[in-house]
């Protein structure tokens, strides 16, 4: 009998080779979860305290105006933020891939700041990265900064919220025309506003 012999080797493609380095990552960054309460953006894992101090701490930010910048310790972001928020926004951690509100929202509208509201992304400069992370190639203008991230033995550039501080995710040069960027954005980093 005649034995074939089959070649299984395949090129992989930009977006598998993406998908796999997500998986890696996310499963290194805090476990990955097939399957959470965060896969719908009207769901929350867990909620922001709401509590007395909770309340003071959001009317306080609601007194800033929009074009002003919030300056708010930790201990207050604490009081307003759910654990899975502080712990990405504050303390620059990377949700998992995949199974996180936005990676595959296709609503029209814009996406805020988390904490403070603040207008980072239109919905029409959103596209499919096939990282497992809701990717804009362009946000709102002065809507963010960028600070230099070595962490992990890394050299990336960090994207915060302009008036808040947050952390948001990274900005990457592999993004499609016109601006060539890929803003690789947490879903819990952002709240979703749609158009009306």
């Amino acid at each position: 009998m005649k034995t074939r012999s089959v070649n299984t080797s395949m090129p992989l493609t930009r977006r598998q080779v993406l998908k796999s380095v997500a998986l890696v990552a996310a499963a290194t960054a805090g476990g990955l979860r097939l399957y959470s309460d965060q896969t719908s953006p009207d769901a929350a894992p867990d909620a922001a305290p709401d509590d007395e101090a909770a309340k003071q701490i959001r009317a306080k930010l609601q007194a800033i105006p929009m074009d002003q910048k919030v300056n708010f310790t930790n201990d207050e972001w604490r009081k307003i933020l759910t654990p899975e928020q502080y712990r990405v926004m504050r303390e620059a951690g990377t949700e998992a891939a995949f199974c996180n509100a936005y990676w595959n929202h296709h609503g029209k509208g814009r996406y805020h700041c988390a904490a403070c509201g603040n207008l980072i992304f239109d919905a029409a400069t959103k596209f499919d990265s096939g990282t497992g992370w809701p990717s804009f190639y362009q946000p709102v203008k002065d809507s963010v900064v960028t600070v230099r991230d070595s962490s992990f033995g890394m050299v990336r550039d960090e994207v915060r919220c302009a008036r808040c501080d947050s952390h948001l995710g990274h900005v990457f040069d592999d993004g499609p025309p016109p601006t060539g960027l890929r803003y690789c954005m947490n879903s819990v980093s952002l709240k979703f506003e749609l158009e009306k």
